[in-house]
């Protein structure tokens, strides 16, 4: 039989810390979700001597020996060697038809592995391919929820899925245009719908866990579970229909101020573009007709309107331009004439210089011929 859970090793790194160490990233795909798990070298080493305590055997595959001569810090081929070895070792007890030290709690500690995660067909049932089967499935009467830990799996997962509508909503909130707007309330939309299906699911198979489905005469049931946990669960069901309750209407709520808004908005702009034209002495009163116009890409004041109120709507932009260049005009004109001004004071004050120059050579040479007479 395959595994249920993919193990790899594909990189090593050095810490931050100083002295650094090496980090082995352990990569783990199950049949929902995949995620890393992060070890050094003594970590596995704790890990290899409580699985044999537990299990009383040695591993398929040995754990790489430490060496006292070399260091993965300083030396990247010897660290490549070793993520190499411990990625055989994990693999090896991982597809190793002795499920013994899979089982084991050490195995399921040291990987974060949820016990679903860790059955095998070892006179159990695979509870994370009923899991996958009942995530693409849900609601299906063929595999009902009957395992505590799968119960608990598909809590998690419906609670992501309102995770997901809720983050979605939070942006269709940022968003400024109608199709970013439509997109993220369609995959809010099929969130929550997600979740409503599994939310009846967790309800059908918490009935299954408290005992009424193996009264009932169904075999498949694997536990029950006492009356403290069975009024938790149903708790947490509350709470999770109130969410999705509330997320909906959060969803409806959104939907209706968002045609509103393009209501008034369309409402305004006719009623202007109507004004307009009553006022105009060229164009007479017209009845908007829709048409079935194609012009590429809208905005918001033309995706409500028709043709003729189209023309109105430039006709207005145009007119409001040509006043807008008007009042530019007015502005150059009147730095034009400050302009001139300033052009006939600089030649005023050109002259006035001028004559206090002459006046000046003036004054030096009538010094100068004193001076001289005086001398002589």
């Amino acid at each position: 039989m395959a595994p249920t859970v993919e193990i790899a090793i594909p990189t090593a790194s050095l810490s931050n810390t100083s002295p650094p160490y090496t980090i082995y990233h352990i990569t783990l795909r199950l049949p929902l979700r995949s995620f890393t798990v992060s070890k050094r070298y003594s970590d596995f080493s704790a890990f290899h001597s409580a699985l044999v305590k537990q299990t009383n055997a040695e591993p398929p595959v040995p754990l790489p020996s430490k060496s006292w001569f070399s260091n993965t810090n300083k030396n990247p081929r010897f660290r490549e060697e070793r993520r190499i070895g411990l990625e055989e070792y994990l693999r090896a007890i991982n597809e190793v038809p002795d499920g013994r030290w899979r089982t084991s709690p050490a195995w399921r500690a040291f990987l974060n592995l949820p016990t679903a995660a860790a059955s095998t067909s070892n006179g159990t049932s695979n509870t994370s391919a009923r899991l996958h089967a009942a995530i693409t499935d849900p609601g299906s009467t063929n595999a009902p929820i009957t395992d505590p830990t799968l119960w608990l799996d598909y809590y998690r997962d419906m609670k992501s899925h309102l995770h997901d509508s809720r983050l979605q909503l939070s942006r269709r909130d940022q968003e400024t245009t109608p199709q970013k707007q439509h997109e993220s309330s369609a995959q809010a939309k099929s969130s929550l719908v997600r979740a409503g299906s599994m939310i009846t699911t967790l309800e059908e198979g918490l009935k299954n866990l408290s005992g009424r489905g193996a009264k009932s005469g169904d075999s498949s049931a694997s536990s029950s579970l006492g009356d403290g946990e069975i009024r938790r669960r149903k708790d947490l069901l509350i709470n999770a229909r109130k969410e999705k309750d509330g997320l909906e209407d959060l969803l409806h709520a959104m939907a209706a101020k968002s045609k509103l808004d393009h209501a008034v908005a369309s409402i305004q702009d006719k009623e202007a573009l109507l004004r307009s034209g009553n006022d105009s002495s060229s164009e007479g009163r017209r009845t908007p007709v829709k048409s079935g116009r194609v012009l590429g890409k809208e905005t918001e004041r033309t995706r409500e309107l028709d043709n003729n109120g189209v023309l109105q709507l430039q006709r207005q932009m145009m007119q409001s331009q040509d006043q807008n260049v008007d009042e530019l005009m007015k502005i150059i004109i009147r730095q034009r004439e400050l302009g001139t001004a300033i052009h006939e004071e600089l030649e005023v004050q050109n002259e006035l210089l001028k004559l206090a120059d002459e006046d000046t050579d003036r004054f030096v040479t009538l010094s100068l011929l004193s001076f001289l007479v005086v001398f002589y």
